[in-house]
């Protein structure tokens, strides 16, 4: 059985910048890899290792060799995942914003694990998200550790507004929506209460409900947990959790968010990005609590 993955992903830099970015080893290792070595040729090494890399390969065991090689359109290596032979293309074209990279990960069999195609996908949602703050700069790189038996999404935050206020921004349906991305939210504020944000959407033409979990620890100005549901909608899937432990510092708040409960590294997907991005709004939001 032969399979593959497809994804276009577009990029704030042209192709030259963008090729480069895949083929220099020193930078390779700034968004992609532990360790790279690459001899720019057909035929000649694409080898990337290290616990950054799925499977956590050793120098040895790092065998990956480009089949394929156009300076600034397009580049083709051979990568062996679980005994599996595979080859990823990455084809850049130029766009508005500045490249559209088109990527395509064939593989020769079945990876023999449990939702091996979700991990191929969340695996080059995680990379290319990386690869996107490394063009913008290097902010926000969330380089995976695969051998990590806990992974996490972890983030801390400064407010500048006390615990009681930011306590509001998390519970309080009209300051949830600001932030949230959702025109609806609903609360139940208890241990046991829901916690809906009426997300809906579809996932390979099936709706999927989203956005709806439990609370779990309801402590007023101090923390707050609940259930998170796997974004596609898997229900073979564990239920993971998300938190907010706020801490006082002065006139200010220190908030860390931890997004754990992850069966496994490549399952942490993109979410670094898209909590960066939430999260921003709910700095925002607690903190125009404080002009009321």
């Amino acid at each position: 059985m032969t399979w593959s993955y497809t994804n276009t992903f577009k990029f704030p830099a042209p192709p030259e910048r963008v090729f480069r970015a895949w083929t220099d080893p020193g930078e390779l290792t700034r968004w992609f890899a532990e360790q790279a070595e690459v001899t720019l040729a057909p035929g000649g090494a694409y080898r990337f290792w290290g616990k950054h890399t799925v499977g956590c390969p050793t120098p040895a065991e790092a065998r990956q060799s480009l089949v394929r090689i156009e300076p600034n359109r397009r580049l083709a290596f051979t990568w062996t995942l679980y005994q599996t032979g595979s080859e990823v293309s990455v084809d850049l074209a130029p766009s508005e914003e500045g490249t559209a990279l088109t990527l395509t990960h064939a593989l020769a069999g079945d990876l023999g694990i449990r939702r091996g195609p979700e991990l191929i996908e969340d695996l080059w949602r995680l990379s290319c998200g990386n690869l996107l703050m490394h063009l913008q700069g290097g902010a926000g790189i969330v380089l995976p550790d695969y051998g990590d038996p806990r992974p996490e999404v972890r983030q801390v935050l400064m407010i500048e507004a006390p615990p009681a206020v930011v306590w509001r921004a998390l519970t309080e349906p009209k300051a949830i929506q600001q932030w949230f991305g959702t025109g609806h939210a609903t609360v139940d504020p208890r241990v046991g209460g829901e916690y809906n944000l009426h997300w809906q959407y579809q996932v390979e033409g099936r709706e999927v409900t989203a956005g709806t979990g439990r609370i779990l620890e309801f402590e007023p100005d101090r923390r707050l947990v609940l259930t998170w549901i796997d974004w596609r909608g898997d229900p073979t899937v564990n239920t993971q959790t998300i938190s907010f432990t706020l801490e006082p510092v002065g006139e200010r708040t220190r908030v860390t968010f931890v997004h754990a409960g992850f069966e496994r590294t490549a399952d942490i997907s993109d979410y670094p990005f898209g909590w960066a991005g939430f999260l921003e709004g709910f700095v925002a939001a607690a903190e125009a609590l404080v002009q009321r």
